[in-house]
């Protein structure tokens, strides 16, 4: 009788199927176990083993001047713009400005057709040429009345009469010349100027439309750039800061720099402060000033701001990656000259995220260690693997927002 044949579910082949998968599980324990790194591979090679030197990078701590700055996100605005519209009905004859063109105020922009208005002038020199001639003969008549009367010859009325007549004249023609002078405005608005200086924009309207004065699209739009302004807010909490400053009379630098954080666009200086805060978002409104020169900044582009609101003078100054924060507060790793590391408690000022002012705790010149602090402890040997170069003097150091 021939023997039965293992099955997938017999239980000689579910055992063989665990046996199996104990042995390749052992296996990979003990790769695991032999492979696993105990340390930080140090630069010279080989794997680093308990009761060595811990492999470290430090920075030494610098002495420089500390610029403390506010970060906000801001819209740049036009101080002025001015819809360019027509003062006077009729055709469009002449557009004197191309798109985009710098104009100066009082330069001539465009030509609306003038015949009807200057007809409209000579009609009203027509009638003040007329109503003249007529005032001089009263007057005439009235010295010729007065003279009569002062010899008895007419009676007072006739006299009065006259005299009436006269006021009469006089009024009319000053009509006329309101009139003329009217006139005269008008013709002189078929010329349209720019009354500020700007940049233009796009031409809204075509020579040989007719436009009018109550067209609700104009002919073309000035934007002042030069000088130009920039509007962000600021946290409440920073505020005491910088109204000490600008209280003081001290002139507090903004800089404008692109979206991307990179590019500086323009510096200026703080303006003005709103009287309020916003309770909404505990912020307050500020505005700087921009001279503009290159026209970088354009009204309505978001910008990134920098308010400096103080310099600290020759500070100590670490990399950020030193400061260490633990249970009893915050401090660093000072490097010996035995290549010990002692904890050192420190207090911090403002930082960027890449430099950090420091109050209290260290001393020029003082290695401090930025990788490799995992396993350090009071007292631990650390191997030197290079020094990281810390700066002298720190350019730019905001303090403020993270999404600014």
């Amino acid at each position: 009788m021939s023997e039965t044949p293992t099955t997938a579910h017999s239980p000689q082949a579910v055992r063989r199927q665990w046996q199996i998968g104990l042995g390749l599980l052992a296996g990979i324990i003990v790769l695991l176990w032999w492979f696993w790194p105990s340390a930080p591979e140090p630069q010279g090679g080989g794997r680093w083993r308990d009761g060595g030197p811990v492999p470290v990078r430090v920075a030494s701590v610098s002495r420089g001047d500390f610029p403390v700055e506010f970060k906000a996100l801001g819209t740049v605005t036009a101080y002025n713009r001015v819809n360019v519209r027509p003062r006077v009905d009729g055709e469009l004859v002449k557009l004197l400005f191309a798109d985009g063109q710098r104009v100066e105020a009082g330069e001539l922009l465009a030509q609306i057709d003038p015949r009807p208005y200057e007809v409209a002038l000579q009609q009203a020199l027509g009638v003040q040429q007329e109503n003249q001639a007529q005032l001089r003969n009263a007057e005439i008549d009235l010295a010729r009345y007065q003279g009569l009367y002062a010899e008895d010859s007419i009676a007072k009325q006739t006299l009065d009469t006259q005299q009436a007549l006269v006021n009469q004249y006089r009024g009319t023609l000053k009509s006329n010349q309101a009139a003329v002078a009217e006139a005269r405005l008008n013709l002189d608005f078929t010329q349209v100027r720019a009354p500020i200086g700007g940049r233009l924009g796009l031409r809204q309207v075509d020579v040989g439309n007719l436009v009018s004065a109550s067209d609700s699209l104009p002919l073309v739009v000035i934007t002042q750039t030069q000088p130009i302004s920039l509007l962000f807010t600021l946290p409440e909490a920073e505020l005491p800061a910088v109204l000490q400053q600008y209280r003081g009379g001290q002139p507090l630098r903004v800089e404008a720099w692109d979206r991307s954080d990179r590019i500086k666009l323009a510096e200026g200086q703080l303006a003005s402060l709103d009287n309020l805060i916003d309770t909404a978002t505990g912020t307050v409104k500020l505005k700087a000033r921009f001279d503009n020169a290159e026209e970088l900044l354009f009204p309505n582009q978001f910008v990134n701001v920098r308010l400096r609101v103080q310099v600290r003078e020759q500070v100590n100054l670490i990399p950020a990656a030193a400061v260490q924060f633990g249970a009893r507060g915050t401090f660093v790793y000072v490097v010996d000259g035995d290549s010990k590391v002692q904890v050192r408690p420190i207090v911090v000022g403002p930082s960027d995220g890449e430099s950090t002012l420091v109050e209290r705790g260290v001393e020029p010149g003082e290695r401090l260690v930025l990788e490799g602090t995992d396993r350090l402890r009071d007292g631990s040997l650390v191997e030197v693997l290079g020094d990281a170069e810390a700066p002298a003097t720190v350019q730019a150091v905001p303090m403020g927002r993270e999404d600014a």
